[in-house]
């Protein structure tokens, strides 16, 4: 008798699993109740095919990204809410809304001897919605430039972390749209008007 009961309960127990093992994560803590307010995790489609010899990095540091927030995710694919491109200038990105723009990977940086993937997560961060802040710090992503030239951290600190999911949450961003983000080590930062 009880081993009747136990074969008729495991076919639902395995129906249950198998339901669960298919909804997103967002999706299964709204069925459970449990955490905050469930959002959709929004996917940013990014064009790296013009980014020449930075496109693999450029798949590496959507990587970092995916690994460290929940609310957004990073694919590879056209049509592209962001494309990246490869010149001789400095790394800059305009923005031209939250998750759209233009990244130039520029080979200026690299020369001086900073590092790429560095580069690429932190021109990503103006895409998700973050503005330069010259702390200094290697720890802080956003830092850029102002970080050693011999900064090598391309993750995002939690601080960067917590303000990517917000603005993926409904939060005001606080990077500026259409403008230009260059920052330089020779200058303060500049934010100019997009092309």
């Amino acid at each position: 008798m009880r081993m009747s009961r136990f074969l008729r309960a495991v076919p639902a127990l395995l129906l249950g699993l198998a339901f669960l093992s298919t909804v997103p994560p967002a999706q299964a803590d709204a069925h459970t109740g449990a955490g905050s307010t469930a959002s959709a995790v929004r996917v940013l489609r990014y064009d790296a095919t013009r980014a020449a010899e930075f496109r693999t990095v450029m798949d590496q540091a959507a990587q970092v990204w995916n690994a460290s927030v929940t609310n957004v995710r990073l694919v590879a694919g056209t049509p592209a809410d962001f494309v990246v491109l490869a010149d001789n200038g400095w790394p800059r990105t305009s923005v031209a809304g939250l998750g759209r723009g233009t990244i130039w990977m520029g080979r200026e940086a690299t020369a001086q001897g900073y590092y790429p993937l560095r580069i690429a997560t932190h021109e990503i961060g103006h895409i998700l919605g973050l503005p330069d802040r010259r702390t200094g710090r290697c720890t802080d992503l956003m830092s850029g430039s102002s970080a050693p030239v011999s900064c090598t951290n391309a993750n995002p600190s939690s601080a960067e972390r917590s303000e990517v999911n917000a603005n993926f949450g409904g939060s005001t961003p606080l990077v500026e749209f259409d403008k230009l983000y260059i920052d330089r080590p020779d200058a303060a930062g500049s934010l100019v008007p997009a092309p």
